[in-house]
């Protein structure tokens, strides 16, 4: 996973996460802020339920072949 966040963003530090968030807020506003991150969150989380389903779906499929042989 970290691998896959260093290919997308590079080395990023800590100046350029400070100037993300500045112009985060002063685009969305600190009310809005908090809602999108709750939705962000929920996203997440229904993406992960999503994946989970489909590996679960697999090792099923491949259970059952492996049964019949």
């Amino acid at each position: 996973m970290n691998t896959l966040l260093l290919l997308l963003f590079g080395n990023i530090g800590t100046g350029e996460i400070i100037v993300i968030a500045i112009a985060i807020l002063l685009l969305f506003g600190g009310k809005k802020i908090p809602e999108l991150m709750k939705g962000l969150g929920k996203g997440i989380k229904n993406f992960k339920e999503g994946v989970k389903g489909i590996e679960d779906d697999i090792e099923g499929n491949s259970d059952t072949t492996t049964k019949k042989d």
